[in-house]
């Protein structure tokens, strides 16, 4: 059952962009997991730029920088 969350800063997306990333980013997983469609959940979260650090970089990538299977190209 994956579950795919995308944080992100602010944009401006229809409906329609956000199901085609929410598509192509299951077929991504599918591929490579051998996941079902009904399995697959996608959730696109906006995180206001002056927070990331904070509520993502912080709290998220820092504590799992040994983990991630791709690391940012910053830090702060």
């Amino acid at each position: 059952m994956p579950h795919i969350t995308v944080k992100h800063f602010p944009r401006e997306l229809t409906q329609e962009q956000k199901q085609a990333l929410a598509e192509e980013l299951s077929d991504v997983v599918k591929k490579h997991f051998g996941s079902k469609d009904a399995s697959l959940s996608v959730a696109l979260i906006p995180v206001e730029q002056d927070r990331w650090k904070e509520d993502v970089y912080d709290k998220e990538i820092k504590p799992a920088l040994d983990t991630l299977a791709k690391k940012p190209g910053y830090s702060m």
